[in-house]
């Protein structure tokens, strides 16, 4: 690996990493202890110049998995009522806390889009804000609430409505990937502006799951509309860029397909995730989407249900010990009611040792 990396924590776990270093010195290595040395030496972040704050992260969610699942919660309106919910029948707040950026999507055709679409816009406005405030909270009670994004990125051209979905758009993402395009022009544009918007979290030192492209196993959004190489392309563009050219260094950077050979390769993916929506509800820890998710990516990353309509069942995965590090419900009916999950399975997660909450 031709990264400098020897700067970074080298461990996968604390304890994995402690009993390298203290019982076996280095000079005294024979071939196979050093080569597993090696490998340990490459567990690190995607992006070498990854924050310390970033790192910490990282090499929290690798010493929970399979020890614990942190409960996670998305929320796409400034009075996050998702959490007051779960507060108000848990008595506690999940862990992780997402956020959506749809409203800053540059390109909103507000002249042809829904009255729906005009209220999901709304409503999303100022979350940034509401973002950073909530983050802010967190380190100064010290109590580590993790902070991720979800994008639905309204195509950077064309397009009416909801155009982030691909019946709203004629936007070919295939155009991007040819220098010179009016759409490679456009798709940088807006990863510009929202550059500026996670640099404004880097300055407070704060680190951001990051999951850019999401759900690209599909082709209801335009990054998946011509298949998930395309998408796999878009997202190494998108690393790249940020990364070298942007200067950003606070995100950790999370794959959400399972489809194999598409995986962008482990130097540009923090954690590999899957979004699973059951037709209905039954008891599950989701072993078979862990399965299918780390076959068709990487057995050495943290694995996350970045999306479920269902509540994991708490009681299967501490026996299974499946290695979810995070899962996170969405947002509106999916949390709220007993439309998708009942009051009895949501106090079981949030009262179950195996579960971090707030």
């Amino acid at each position: 690996d031709h990264r400098d990396l020897h700067s970074f924590p080298t461990r996968r776990s604390s304890d994995l990493r402690d009993k390298i270093k203290v019982s076996v010195p280095s000079c005294f290595c024979g071939r196979g202890m050093k080569m597993k040395m090696e490998k340990e030496e490459k567990m690190t972040t995607a992006d070498p110049k990854a924050t310390k704050e970033t790192v910490e992260l990282w090499n929290y969610l690798h010493a929970v998995a399979g020890k614990q699942i942190i409960t996670g919660q998305h929320t796409q309106t400034i009075p996050c009522e998702e959490i007051d919910y779960i507060r108000q029948v848990t008595g506690k707040e999940p862990k992780l806390r997402g956020f959506e950026l749809l409203a800053y999507s540059p390109n909103i055709n507000y002249e042809d889009a829904s009255p729906e679409c005009i209220q999901e816009v709304e409503e999303d406005k100022g979350t940034v804000e509401t973002a950073l405030q909530w983050a802010r909270k967190q380190r100064e009670a010290g109590n580590g609430g993790i902070l991720t994004f979800t994008f639905h990125w309204f195509s950077p051209l064309e397009g009416r409505d909801k155009s982030f979905y691909t019946e709203y758009t004629d936007f070919d993402a295939r155009e991007v990937l040819k220098e010179g395009t009016p759409e490679r022009a456009a798709f940088y544009h807006d990863m510009d502006v929202i550059a500026e918007i996670l640099r404004r979290f880097q300055e407070e030192r704060i680190p951001i799951l990051w999951r850019p492209f999401h759900e690209s196993y599909g082709t209801w959004f335009w990054w998946g509309a011509q298949g998930p190489e395309v998408a796999r392309e878009l997202y190494r563009l998108m690393f790249d860029y940020y990364t070298k050219d942007k200067d950003l260094h606070n995100l950790l950077w999370v794959w959400n397909s399972d489809i194999p050979k598409v995986y962008p390769g482990d130097e540009y993916v923090d954690v590999v995730s899957i979004d699973v929506y059951l037709p209905e509800y039954q008891s599950t820890d989701y072993a078979d989407a862990y399965e299918k998710l780390v076959t068709a990516t990487s057995r050495d990353k943290v694995a996350a249900l970045a999306e479920v309509g269902y509540l994991p069942d708490v009681d299967l995965l501490q026996k299974s010990r499946i290695p979810w590090a995070y899962y996170m419900t969405w947002s509106k009916e999916f949390c709220i009611g007993e439309k998708y999950n009942n009051v009895e399975n949501l106090k079981k997660m949030y009262d179950s040792e195996y579960a971090v909450t707030l």
